[in-house]
């Protein structure tokens, strides 16, 4: 199935009322609604709670869940009830590029994400962020993990990479899920071949618009001295024939020799616009994004992939679904056998 053919199928807005949806979803750090729309395209009725103004209307034009502008600070009463609660807490405390600061850093958000879990005591939790929190804030990532525990979940994390759900990019992530159940993460779809930024791009990868902005001379410049540094095989540019690189904010919205763009056949490096880097992370074309191009560029970048968000909602249903549920003695003992295999990879 081509690529935008398969978007429109699995994300298509399910048109059911808030009572045909047997499940809630607590959306936090919600940004602009990725998570939440793989949710609601598996059937879940979402709120979210996001800080900045855009992406929150952007979340609140698109889906059928309201979402509420809102700083989230431990011990707020956010909602009646949920049966979930999911959320990307800023990654920039762990990305190497925001220094991984980890819970020093101001934009930690774990202690309101811990402080929702333990007020509305869901049937599951799972968080997104950076593969970063598994490196120097490894303390920190085991202290969350405990912290879960604590409250009688058992936790289990995996990394997981985009482009093996559909997603033409190649972007691994780590998710944890806290349940009290038997829990499997969803498995890759069998596809005969990953979608290629071609198939994502289509007839925008040429396309040049009054508005089209490409890489400046110094710019130029820079990429062919990093290329001659690193004796780069293939240039960095976002290449057709194959997957892209990560989509994030620095490379869509920071005027850098790194951010993503197309080579034109007359040579020019075209910058992606923010339609082309929404579809390279998986959001169907009638998805609109409010705010200034930079805003725009952000919220597409600091997105969960739909695609890769409407996998872990399925798992997640079927999770709900099944009437099979741990006590709480053998919840500890999984949780025990799981601390001492850390203890011993590590």
């Amino acid at each position: 199935m081509r690529y935008l053919e398969f978007l429109e199928s699995e994300l298509r807005p399910q048109k059911k009322s808030r009572k045909a949806r047997p499940f809630k979803v607590l959306d936090l750090f919600a940004g602009c609604g990725g998570l939440a729309l793989g949710f609601e395209a598996a059937g879940f009725e979402t709120v979210g709670y996001e800080m900045l103004p855009d992406a929150c209307n952007t979340y609140a034009s698109n889906l059928s869940g309201q979402c509420f502008t809102q700083v989230l600070k431990p011990g707020q009463e956010l909602t009646d009830q949920a049966d979930v609660v999911i959320g990307g807490p800023p990654c920039q405390p762990f990305s190497v590029i925001g220094n991984q600061r980890g819970k020093h850093d101001e934009r930690d958000g774990f202690p309101a994400f811990l402080s929702a879990v333990e007020r509305y005591q869901p049937q599951l939790v799972m968080f997104e962020n950076v593969r970063g929190m598994l490196y120097r804030n490894l303390a920190y990532f085991e202290s969350i993990v405990s912290q879960l525990r604590a409250l009688g979940y058992l936790v289990e994390w995996k990394l997981l990479n985009a482009v093996e759900f559909g997603v033409p990019q190649k972007r691994e992530r780590l998710f944890v899920i806290g349940h009290r159940g038997e829990w499997k993460f969803p498995k890759p779809l069998a596809l005969d071949s990953y979608y290629s930024a071609g198939d994502a791009l289509g007839d925008l990868a040429f396309a040049v618009k009054p508005e089209t902005r490409f890489l400046t001379k110094s710019m130029d410049a820079y990429v062919a001295k990093y290329e001659r540094a690193s004796s780069c095989v293939r240039p960095r540019d976002t290449h057709l024939d194959e997957p892209s690189r990560t989509v994030t904010c620095r490379n869509l919205n920071g005027a850098t020799g790194d951010m993503l763009r197309v080579r034109l056949p007359d040579g020019r490096r075209k910058r992606l616009s923010v339609r082309e880097g929404a579809r390279l992370q998986s959001f169907p074309d009638w998805f609109i994004f409010s705010g200034a191009e930079g805003s725009q560029f952000n919220q597409v970048g600091n997105a969960v992939p739909p695609l890769l968000a409407k996998a872990m909602a399925k798992a997640v249903l079927s999770y709900l679904q099944s009437s099979t549920r741990l006590t709480a003695r053998d919840i500890a003992k999984s949780n025990k056998c799981q601390q001492t295999l850390i203890n011993f990879v590590n």
